[in-house]
């Protein structure tokens, strides 16, 4: 997949040769939105985009009427950000003739993309859910990996683990969903760990995750809406 397609970076400095000059900063208010800087647009659809400004604050308590910006909503209902688990599990290798698929349940933020992406080989009702030699292509499997927003899933091919992909850094917004995080945009604040994998995170914007500031698709219990 390419950096297009997940996220674009329109940095406010650019050298000469169009390069950008500084990494984007996520930082995690305590208690309050996502304050980015570094990033001119975000990724709300599939080629629609919403500008930003240098300075953005996006709302995570997931209150804000204004959404996906914040309105300051969580003063008002004391929201708090305070992270509540630290444990980031570890990951399972399920071996494949030509892929190993690796999965971290334990930083899952539950978008779906792989069950929709490779729906032979990720099948969340069957025991193991993961059987990489099932129907799909590896390319289309690898794809569908390459899509995770959280850092779930990651695979080794040819002995070589592919975790981490080159794309720009961006966000873009899932539907009902956390934000996607992609590209090593720096993230910083309110927080007790770093991402799972630095290139791409999902970060929490219905203000009910277990794993502040990470999703972990609590949206989904209480029925989150973009509305």
């Amino acid at each position: 997949m390419s950096g297009g397609e997940e996220g674009r970076l329109r940095n406010e400095d650019r050298g000469q040769d169009g390069a950008s000059s500084e990494v984007p900063v996520i930082e995690v208010s305590e208690n309050g939105p996502y304050v980015v800087t570094g990033l001119r647009e975000l990724r709300v659809r599939r080629g629609e985009y919403l500008p930003l400004e240098s300075v953005s604050y996006l709302c995570r308590c997931g209150g804000s009427k204004s959404k996906p910006f914040c309105d300051s909503t969580h003063i008002a209902q004391c929201f708090s950000g305070e992270p509540m688990a630290t444990d980031e599990g570890e990951f399972s290798d399920y071996q494949g003739s030509s892929l190993t698929i690796h999965d971290n349940r334990a930083v899952c933020s539950h978008v779906g993309y792989c069950v929709r992406g490779a729906p032979a080989v990720f099948d969340k009702d069957r025991r193991p859910w993961i059987k990489p030699d099932e129907g799909d292509a590896a390319e289309v499997v690898k794809q569908t990996i390459q899509r995770c927003p959280s850092g779930a899933l990651a695979y080794t091919e040819n002995g070589e683990r592919h975790d981490e992909w080159e794309r720009d850094p961006g966000v873009g917004v899932a539907r009902n969903g956390p934000y996607k995080v992609v590209g090593g945009a720096r993230l910083r604040g309110q927080m007790k760990a770093q991402p799972t994998v630095a290139e791409h995170y999902a970060l929490c914007r219905c203000g009910a995750s277990g794993r502040k500031p990470y999703c972990d698709g609590t949206h989904l219990e209480i029925g989150f809406t973009d509305e």
